[in-house]
Formats: C-alpha cells, sequence, structure tokens
C-alpha cells in the first residue's frame, strides 16, 4: 500500500536494486512532475536522463507565463527546483545514460535498457523524453556546428557580443531565444519561411520594436557559410526568387522539433510525426507504459501542460499499481 505519512527531509539516494513501482525516461519538467507524485505516494521512483535534468526548459532564460512567478522565472533555476521537490521525496536520478530499448515482460514488469548497457525494470514506465531540435539539412550546418551554428541561444548567446547574428526561425522558440540574443549582439536579423509568425503576440511586437532586429519573411535557407567558423546564411526569397547571402558570425535554428520517440516506435502508436499517442490518462496501448510531455500526441510545447501531464500520469499509475496489488 502507500505511505501517505510526511517525507523525511531533503536526501541523496544511492541507485537501488530489484523492482521500481515507476520507471521515468526523461528528467524534463513532465517527468520530474511524474516524480514529485509518485515518490510522495512512497512508490520506489527512478528517472532514467540522457543529458542532465532539466529539459529543454531549464535552457530557457526568461519563463514568463509559468503561474505564480509574476517577474517570470529563469528556466534553470525553476527546474532545479523540480529536481529538488523529487529528490526530496526520494526519487532517484540517473543522468547521462540513454534509454535504448523498452521491453515489456509481463503484466507489471517493463524492462528498460540503456546506452550504458544497465537493465532496470519497473512495474510501470513513463515515457518523457520530449523532443529535439530540428535541423536545416543544408549545406554547411553540420560542419559548423559548434563553430557558429547552435540550437540553444540561452547556452550560446553571451558567445556574439557585440557581433552580429542570425535567428532562423520566428516562431515562438526563435523570437523569445532571439531576444535573449539581442541582449548581447550587435544586430539580429530573424528569417523566416512562411510569409507570418506564429508567435505569441507580445514576442513579435518585443522583436519588431526593437532597434537592433530586422525580421524578414518568405525567407528559405540554402546554405550556410564559413571559413573556419560562421561568416554568412544564404537564403533565397520565395517572392521575388532573388537569392541573399546575410553576413553574421552566428547562426541559431529554431525550426520546429521532432520527438524523442525512436526507441519505442516499434511498441506504442505514433501519429504521422511520431509523437505518441496516449490517452485522457496518458496511456499507451502497452499496459503500464505512458507518455507525457512534448513526446506526445497533441501536446502543445507548453511547460504547464507538461506538468498537467506528469500529474495526470502519476495519478494513474497508482491505481494501475492498486490494481496489481488486486
Amino acid at each position: 500500500m502507500f505511505d501517505f505519512t510526511l517525507s523525511p527531509e531533503p536526501s541523496k539516494t544511492e541507485i537501488s536494486d530489484g523492482l521500481y513501482d515507476v520507471v521515468i525516461i526523461g528528467a524534463g519538467a513532465a517527468g520530474l512532475t511524474t516524480a514529485i507524485y509518485t515518490a510522495r505516494d512512497g512508490l520506489k521512483t527512478l528517472i532514467l536522463e540522457r543529458e542532465s535534468a532539466g529539459g529543454l526548459a531549464a535552457t530557457t532564460e526568461m519563463i514568463e507565463n509559468y503561474p505564480g512567478f509574476p517577474d517570470g522565472v529563469n528556466g534553470a533555476e525553476l527546474l532545479d527546483r523540480f529536481r529538488k521537490q523529487a529528490e526530496r521525496f526520494g526519487a532517484e536520478i540517473v543522468e547521462f545514460d540513454e534509454v535504448v530499448k523498452v521491453n515489456p515482460l509481463k503484466a507489471g514488469e517493463i524492462e528498460v535498457h540503456t546506452e550504458g548497457e544497465q537493465v532496470y525494470t519497473g512495474k510501470t514506465v513513463v515515457i518523457a523524453t520530449g523532443s529535439q531540435p530540428k535541423k536545416l539539412n543544408v549545406p554547411g550546418e553540420k560542419e559548423y556546428y559548434g563553430r557558429g551554428v547552435s540550437y540553444c541561444a540561452t547556452c550560446d548567446g553571451p558567445f556574439f557580443k557585440d557581433k552580429n547574428v542570425v535567428i532562423i526561425g520566428a516562431g515562438n522558440s526563435g523570437l523569445q531565444e532571439g531576444l535573449q540574443v539581442l541582449e548581447y549582439a550587435k544586430h539580429v536579423t530573424f528569417l523566416e519561411f512562411l510569409p507570418y509568425t506564429r508567435a505569441e503576440h507580445i514576442l513579435q511586437e518585443r522583436v519588431k520594436n526593437h532597434p537592433k532586429s530586422t525580421l524578414l519573411f518568405n525567407q528559405q535557407v540554402t546554405a550556410i557559410q564559413g571559413d573556419k567558423t560562421v561568416t554568412g546564411v544564404v537564403a533565397v526569397d520565395r517572392e521575388t526568387k532573388k537569392e541573399h547571402v546575410y553576413p553574421t558570425d552566428g547562426v541559431f535554428i529554431y525550426v520546429g522539433y521532432s520527438p524523442y520517440s525512436a526507441f519505442v516506435a516499434d511498441l506504442v502508436e505514433t501519429n504521422r510525426w511520431g509523437y505518441i499517442v496516449s490517452d485522457k490518462k496518458m496511456r499507451t496501448k502497452v499496459p503500464g507504459l505512458y507518455a507525457i510531455g512534448d513526446v506526445r500526441a497533441d501536446n502543445p510545447a507548453q511547460l504547464s501542460v507538461s506538468v498537467g501531464d506528469g500529474a495526470k500520469a502519476a495519478l494513474a499509475i497508482r491505481d494501475f499499481i492498486l490494481e496489481l496489488q488486486g
């Protein structure tokens, strides 16, 4: 049964052996929220993360639409609080070990295999792996990655102090991260493939009214130029068909995201973009296997929605384990 007594003070625990009640793959907002709930319920909870805990939200300089923070909050700071809260209730976290296989054995027993050749077994497993930035797949992108090409303005923006920067993509991510770069850069040019932007109105206004920014639409990027480091971006105007080279010292790419779901593609139902289909209780078609957060179909990639997904999954897991116990 569940232990509803007050939890002890925060403590560090080493990874334990045996069967876990819950194995969560991914330590972003969704996964950490599930862990907070399940560990607090007295369920033996393990989180596996291929990088460092926090997910994409932790790379965002300022989050302004998460409830409870009227002045906004730094993403890394917020997600660190999530982590500490989960650990306080006894959740165990393994970082920098990527899950490569999920193997359901029977009801209440699912194996999780990692790149580090570890095998963990859970009564339930939660897929909270999120999504990863899409690539342009144009000449120069791969060659100059880390030498002017980046997918994280919060991480690399300070390297471009007083330099010219190009942001490719003018959706929410592109404009929000571009505003962060504008704090350092000499000038930022935003190139958007569409003839408009789907970004939130407040972000559009901030970019349009910024004295160091230029926002251009109908721009199809065809190449990234360089000489040891990035020197320019080649784009074709989709209306005039004219090609133009935008000189730049750095390129940040925000052209959407793709789900991190390939390792379970043969187990679960996905939509045509690879996002995992789960029901209102976050359940996939495999008993005991759940999908939450940005990896889930119909998730609008909002932090508060991912937190809600995590809570829903935890409540469903509670019911599932009670049923296993008979």
